[in-house]
């Protein structure tokens, strides 16, 4: 059972939690570029194997070993769900499902993120986190109702179990002997990029580098910032924090898209998106403990 929910939050986690967010806020520009020239499944492959490369070579110039036993076990097992199997879905899933659709079910993280840890025994149930995951939702909702249009049934579910396979991965490495998260994210890449050209070559995709510069900006930018930094400061906030804390990321993130938009396409964010937004952060605040609960409870 995971104790980490009774110390203190660090100024160094938030940081971590913070730079986390808005890395993966900016990646749903360049996931979207990368549709308009790659296959889905190459797209996801190019991606790993680049971050796979850095990542051993961080590992190389660090002379830090490869994980063993168990660890090595967990490493394999949350690069397996979060890169071998959400990534596939998320890729494809995002083909037909509209961006505010697919907010809204990855908002969901924080819900199922701290019902599956408790099944597990991974972390206690909070009764607080819990509430905090679906007052951010029901914000992500209100974000998004106007982009709320239907889309087929299989693209909805991969999307729904690209959820499920982030939260599992999470729970994976967080279950597992502490270990160094470049080294858990050097295997975990591997392993992933291993699954999605295995993928793309049975789907029968062009597997072909990319033409253009803007391809290439897409694929660097998911490689090094998505994947090496993004993911690196994630698994070392999921030695820290509980899973279910760390999910409060999903539904961030679409914020920070959001706002992205606003600064630099000059997009309007109407009445009813900052409503939303303040909605989402005052769950996000409930959810990290950062506010009390009736009679002084909180998170923690």
């Amino acid at each position: 059972m995971d104790t980490s929910s009774t110390r203190p939050i660090e100024a160094s986690s938030v940081a971590a939690f913070v730079g986390c967010t808005l890395i993966w806020g900016s990646t749903f520009l360049f996931i979207r570029i990368g549709h308009d020239s790659l296959p889905p499944m190459w797209a996801a492959a190019l991606r790993l194997s680049i971050a796979a490369a850095i990542l051993f070579a961080i590992l190389a110039v660090r002379r830090e070993r490869l994980p063993g036993g168990a660890a090595r076990t967990a490493a394999v097992g949350f690069g397996l769900l979060q890169f071998g199997v959400n990534f596939p879905l998320l890729y494809w899933g995002e083909l037909a499902v509209p961006s505010g659709l697919t907010a809204v079910i990855f908002a969901t993280i924080p819900v199922s993120g701290a019902l599956l840890a408790a099944a597990f025994g991974v972390e206690r149930l909070s009764p607080l986190r819990l509430i905090g995951g679906l007052v951010s939702l029901a914000g992500i909702a209100v974000v998004f109702s106007s982009e709320l249009r239907g889309a087929g049934i299989l693209p909805m579910l991969a999307v729904f179990g690209a959820t499920i396979a982030a939260v599992l991965g999470s729970l994976v490495l967080k279950s597992g002997p502490r270990q160094s998260p470049i080294a858990a994210n050097a295997v975990g890449a591997l392993v992933g990029a291993v699954v999605c050209i295995a993928l793309s070559v049975s789907c029968g995709e062009s597997r072909t580098l990319p033409g253009t510069t803007t391809a290439w900006l897409s694929v660097l930018y998911l490689a090094i910032a998505g994947s090496v930094g993004a993911f690196v400061l994630w698994a070392w906030l999921v030695n820290r924090w509980e899973v279910s804390r760390v999910s409060f990321m999903a539904v961030l993130t679409p914020l920070i898209a959001l706002s992205l938009g606003a600064l630099v396409r000059h997009e309007r964010l109407g009445p009813l998106t900052l409503l939303g937004a303040a909605i989402v952060l005052a769950g996000v605040l409930l959810g990290l403990g950062l506010v009390k609960g009736p009679r002084g409870a909180t998170t923690r």
